[in-house]
């Protein structure tokens, strides 16, 4: 073989991330989701899953998904636009629908694809969009995507993204007011309120990306539009279905002519195989499930109180979390990774999160809890916290 080494870049960036103590070593769980995982044959608590709920290895979604394949089989044949949409897949956007107190609702393969349909739909080329500096991976591909001007406003700033409409109130063109409901790497939350008056003030759609919201806040965790009670004031609700609900896939609720819109000219929708019969199922059975009951949501949030309150007792910082996300703030990104080292090797499995996704000097290990951890199981998380946090010197 002769000739430059065109990837020769890669080793580099490599090197990079292992010297900044950012390479993601990435786990391998050998069973299914829960309190508990097995990685390398071992049993770790399991402290930085999505599975607020423990719907992951629900019995009644797994029933439900097998039924799924022995009815539809295991794939859709098709994308939704031509011969892949089944009557299973219309089941879950109407319990979507009627969950989220919206017209309509459309299901793609995932969140982030959400995002990318919805937005380069609301607006274009000549037209601006307004994104809080913390929105999430998908919400700022989906804002590039639409080739429309981009508008940061600084965290939860609803004064500064006041004064960006104002500058902007002559713009002929639409205009997007885009943010996360919950932020995912601090467990914050947006002012839709605020948010929504300023778009009826200044005339822009207002969208909501739910997707750490979803099964979480609100009655029966229907979500933050509901938490904050603002139905009917947000014109895109995006969601996902691979957190709290257990599985995987994505959604936008909204006016019936939004969908329909969607289902018309939505890239991922038109141009990619949606959800199998078994997603479908699961998912529909999750949403059933939160209908039916509160119990998990409020044992979720029982315990969020129970750790965070633990945590700080103990003397870590929490950060400015509302919600079950729970940032234990460290520093520099080498303290968190060797943190979450130690934690592992005492059997807790929970990731440091470093630059570049939470700003230099913010390096935290990032607690995600869920209704299916005991009591027991935070016990030794903040006893375990606390020895390694006086190991490292971490704490006052």
């Amino acid at each position: 073989m002769s000739g430059k080494d065109v990837l020769s870049f890669v080793d580099d960036r490599l090197e990079e991330l292992h010297e900044a103590s950012l390479y993601n070593e990435i786990r391998v769980l050998e069973g299914a989701q829960g309190a508990w995982v097995v990685i390398d044959g071992e049993e770790k608590l399991n402290l930085c899953s999505n599975n607020y709920l423990g719907l992951a290895a629900d019995e009644d979604l797994k029933d439900a998904a097998k039924e799924a394949i022995d009815e539809f089989g295991v794939g859709p044949g098709a994308v939704r636009s031509i011969a892949g949409t089944m009557s299973i897949h219309t089941e879950l956007e109407r319990t979507l629908a009627e969950f989220k107190q919206c017209e309509a609702s459309v299901v793609v393969q995932c969140g982030f694809n959400a995002n990318l349909t919805v937005i380069p739909l609301l607006v274009g080329k000549g037209d601006l969009i307004y994104s809080d500096e913390l929105n999430h991976a998908s919400i700022i591909d989906g804002c590039r995507l639409s080739r429309a001007k981009i508008r940061v406003y600084p965290h939860l700033d609803t004064d500064a993204l006041e004064k960006m409409l104002q500058e902007d109130a002559d713009h002929e063109g639409r205009k997007l007011v885009v943010v996360d409901g919950v932020f995912s790497m601090d467990g914050d939350m947006a002012d839709l309120r605020a948010i929504a008056d300023l778009c009826e003030t200044y005339d822009c759609i207002s969208m909501v990306d739910d997707a750490h919201g979803e099964g979480v806040l609100g009655s029966h965790g229907s979500g933050i539009v509901d938490h904050q009670d603002v139905h009917g004031r947000i014109d895109v609700e995006m969601g996902t279905l691979s957190k709290a609900l257990g599985c995987v896939g994505g959604f936008i609720a909204g006016e019936r002519r939004l969908v329909d819109f969607i289902q018309q000219r939505g890239r991922p929708f038109l141009f990619s195989s949606s959800l199998t019969p078994a997603e479908a199922a699961a998912n529909l059975a999750a949403v059933k499930k939160l209908m039916a009951s509160d119990e998990l949501v409020e044992k979720l949030w029982d315990n969020t109180r129970y750790f965070q309150e633990s945590m700080r007792e103990v003397g870590f910082d929490t950060g400015k979390t509302q919600t079950p996300i729970t940032p234990i703030m460290l520093g520099e990104a080498g303290v968190a990774s060797e943190f979450s080292r130690r934690l592992f090797d005492r059997n807790i499995f929970a990731q440091s999160i470093g630059f570049p996704t939470v700003p230099r000097g913010e390096a935290r290990i990032r607690v995600m809890l869920s209704a299916v951890h005991s009591r027991e199981d935070l016990d030794f998380a903040v006893e375990s916290f606390r020895e390694i946090g006086e190991e490292m010197g971490v704490l006052d």
